[in-house]
């Protein structure tokens, strides 16, 4: 029976993820704010569920929460960093105390997770970790700079991790979704004041995203499904997209990126060294 730790399991994706698992027969152990909102899990699956307080932004409760766990289960298989939301703001509109709080939930914490959970894959000769992404960590919006650049950051170093400990069976993947009909547009969704500047740039896209509010086309407990469905791929990928707005914008932006490097590629190539020097 594989064991599971999921972060940010009260709402969202995360519920969705944590119901899904116990319905499979999984061990899970559910790190949450508030262990309260998982109540009802734990009333249903007494044998296989375990709550734990866990706030990403506080150091030591990464290791904490790793400990329990495997006091618990005697072993964890699977990592799932769920939790996390966004700021809709330009960098000039954020706060110092925003901007360390968005980077310490979206990157750092998970970092943090992802580095307690080594040793222990590194010993079973096997593990997963997935960490929830998002298509603006690639193709990003007016008003998500620092969120998508969390996201972004956390890519890039999952990228090089996954090759740190490809020899003992450890697996990645960045699972990247679209709109879903979460909460994240509502109460996980952080603001700054508006600056009248950035009204046409950021308020913009914030106008969008009321928009969408309650009519995204993502659906959390199919998502969820696919994604316990990865712990089972035998080759799972680094990336997934999920959804349709995801694969639409991000092969956008690969033929962007693809035509700008052609377009400049005269430019940069005659940097190197001639031949033989």
């Amino acid at each position: 029976m594989k064991t599971l730790l999921i972060t940010g399991p009260s709402s969202g994706f995360g519920r969705s993820l944590a119901e899904e698992a116990l319905q499979r027969g999984y061990q899970a152990a559910l790190a949450a704010r508030n262990p309260e909102t998982v109540a009802d899990l734990l009333s249903r699956y007494p044998e296989t569920a375990l709550a734990i307080r866990f706030d990403l932004t506080k150091t030591e409760d990464a290791s904490r929460a790793v400990k329990e766990t495997m006091a618990r289960f005697g072993r964890l298989d699977a990592l799932i960093n769920n939790a996390g939301y966004g700021l809709l703001a330009s960098l000039e509109e954020t706060s110092d105390e925003q901007l360390a709080r968005n980077l310490e939930t979206n990157f750092t914490g998970p970092l943090r997770l992802i580095r307690e959970v080594l040793p222990i894959m590194r010993e079973q000769r096997g593990g997963q970790i997935v960490n929830l992404s998002a298509i603006a960590a690639y193709a990003n919006h007016a008003g998500f700079a620092v969120y998508g650049g969390a996201k972004a950051a956390l890519d890039a170093a999952s990228d090089a991790i996954a090759q740190d400990v490809a020899p003992y069976g450890i697996k990645f993947t960045m699972v990247v979704p679209g709109p879903f009909r979460t909460d994240f547009i509502g109460r996980s969704l952080d603001h700054a004041p508006r600056m009248p500047a950035y009204e046409a740039t950021v308020g913009k896209f914030g106008g969008f995203l009321e928009k969408m509010k309650g009519r995204q086309p993502g659906d959390p407990a199919r998502a969820a499904k696919v994604m316990i469905d990865l712990l089972d791929a035998e080759k799972p990928p680094f990336r997934l997209l999920l959804g349709g707005y995801a694969h639409t914008i991000f092969a956008k932006k690969l033929a962007s990126l693809d035509a700008e490097m052609k377009a400049w590629k005269d430019v940069g190539l005659p940097t190197d060294f001639p031949p033989g020097e």
